[in-house]
């Protein structure tokens, strides 16, 4: 079964992976991504293990 992701799940990523690029992953980026995961993943009756790893492969492989 495919993922369904947000554009706000996608944005929230997007500034978390920019700041891991950078080096400078603040706490309240991981928590924000983190919790936005965790609603999608119980609004959507999916796990949120896959729901975290399909934004993962959406944003830093795109090409994948």
């Amino acid at each position: 079964m495919a993922i369904e992701l947000t554009d706000e799940l996608i944005k929230l990523e997007q500034a978390a992976w920019a700041e891991i690029q950078a080096k400078a992953l603040t706490a309240d980026t991981a928590i924000a991504v983190q919790a936005a995961v965790t609603a999608h993943a119980e609004a959507t009756g999916q796990s949120r293990y896959d729901v975290e790893m399909a934004v993962k492969k959406r944003v830093r492989n795109p090409e994948a």
